[in-house]
């Protein structure tokens, strides 16, 4: 399966409204990597994203609360997530996304390994005027894509290069109405739960937590801050080798 008629595809504009005002003020040169950015301000995506981050201190604690409530266990994978913006950086500023994720499986005492798998990501903000809540909300497109080797240099071609890698394992759990994914990364732990507003707040309720600990953030913002803290400059959030290979065997 070829990455650019699926690019194509995936992003492939609904409308054309004013183009020659949006793509004068971005810059974008090459037709495609209009397309591509044209593509984000469509208000009609594949699903609407809800969601919100906690801090997990303890994992076997909170791994035995989901077993309590009969999560479901869909397995514990390695991603590595590469985000693609223009040179300026237009998709960070403007709240959108543009990923590619590759996923390995990496069990670990607690659960068994996930698929072996890889996808592109689109999100944008919602299209609303209504305030910000506690939650955050964003508008998806994904899909499963093969031989992801090959991406880099079809996005290349668009006008996008690789801005943020960042690397997590993640452990996956399902209830009814919610997902529930646990993040392993460079700095920190987090659960992240998806879903309605009305189940978030259940599920968190019954796993100790309350609506002040919850985070909207991206692991960007998270990772940001972590080295603002420690005065290091922000590179990319991954593993030590190392440390990298110690907790695929020993976790």
């Amino acid at each position: 399966m070829l990455a650019r008629p699926i690019l194509r595809n995936f992003l492939r504009p609904a409308w054309y409204t004013s183009q020659k005002v949006v793509l004068g003020r971005l810059g974008l040169r090459n037709y495609r990597s209009r397309e591509l950015w044209l593509y984000f301000g469509v208000p009609r995506p594949t699903n609407r994203e809800i969601e919100v981050k906690l801090p997990v201190e303890d994992i076997p604690v909170l791994v035995r609360k989901l077993k309590a409530l009969k999560a479901a266990n869909c397995g514990r994978v390695f991603e590595r997530n590469t985000l693609y913006d223009t040179p300026r950086s237009h998709l960070r500023r403007s709240g959108r996304l543009l990923r590619v994720r590759t996923e390995t499986p990496a069990p670990s005492i607690w659960s068994r390994p996930g698929q072996l798998q890889s996808m592109i990501t689109s999100k944008a903000p919602p299209k609303s005027t209504e305030p910000k809540y506690k939650y955050k909300e964003r508008l998806e497109r994904e899909t499963a894509i093969s031989q992801s080797e090959r991406w880099p240099r079809a996005l290349a071609s668009l006008g996008f290069r690789p801005s943020f890698v960042y690397e997590k394992f993640r452990t996956s759990f399902r209830l009814p109405g919610v997902h529930l994914d646990l993040d392993e990364t460079p700095v920190g732990t987090f659960l992240e739960l998806e879903g309605n507003g009305e189940t978030i707040d259940r599920v968190a309720k019954a796993l100790g937590y309350s609506a002040r600990g919850y985070f909207c953030g991206t692991y960007w913002d998270v990772y940001a801050a972590d080295c603002r803290r420690r005065g290091l400059p922000i590179k990319n959030m991954v593993f030590d080798r190392k440390k990298l290979l110690k907790s695929a065997l020993f976790a």
